[in-house]
């Protein structure tokens, strides 16, 4: 489908249990939502060179072609790459869902608040989904003898309840300002300040094209 939303999936991306869950709740969200969420996974993108400059700048490019953003916020201290990833996207008033499975507590929060540093919290345009990461393994793993079946059952469900975030977030109204040239402005001003080579990725016709897609996609 053409209409189809890039979904960038932000996270841990450094052991075997990072990548596969990366990988089976993106498959699982496609598949519910009928390819209408297709996400971008980090860990799939070919890298052109294997300089560490080359990787954050191709990933910052990546938020900024996204028109929604899933954030795994898993862990006692967040992921630091997710966390500037969650700020750039903000910056560009990109739609985001914080999904935290880890059923720790955390964070400087009052009781009742989110389980992370206060700073990552408050964010228009923002959805949170926090769960048992647990407590729905074990419902999943007890249901069946099968592993695959249980690992079925535990990401459509958890896509399900994603897609519904993704949804309702898209219904906020955007902050980004209607007049083209203004929402360029913007953007552009997104491409400079990484610096090291980001303000060189994407020419202005190139960015006019981009905030258009993205509006008659979400409009």
């Amino acid at each position: 489908m053409d209409d189809f939303l890039r979904v960038y999936f932000a996270g841990d991306l450094f052991n075997h249990k990072d990548l596969v869950g990366n990988l089976l709740l993106a498959e699982a969200i496609g598949e519910k939502s009928d390819g209408r969420f297709q996400c971008v996974l980090p860990q799939n993108m070919e890298q052109t060179t294997g300089r560490s400059i080359d990787i954050r700048n191709q990933d910052l490019l990546e938020v900024m072609r996204a028109d929604l953003l899933l954030l795994n916020f898993d862990g006692t201290e967040l992921d630091s790459g997710t966390v500037v990833e969650f700020i750039y996207a903000k910056s560009l008033d990109i739609p985001c869902v914080i999904l935290r499975s880890d059923f720790r507590s955390g964070g400087d929060e009052e009781i009742g608040g989110n389980p992370w540093n206060l700073m990552c919290s408050g964010y228009p345009r923002t959805e949170v989904m926090t769960l048992n990461g647990m407590a729905w393994y074990q419902e999943s793993y007890r249901s069946t003898d099968s592993t695959n079946a249980a690992l079925d059952q535990l990401y459509q469900k958890l896509a399900v309840e994603v897609i519904a975030r993704m949804e309702d977030v898209l219904k906020s109204p955007p902050l980004l300002p209607e007049d083209p040239a203004k929402a360029r402005e913007i953007y552009r001003w997104g491409l400079s300040y990484p610096g090291r080579g980001v303000e060189n990725l994407l020419s202005d016709s190139e960015l006019d094209q981009l905030i258009s897609t993205k509006r008659n996609k979400t409009s």
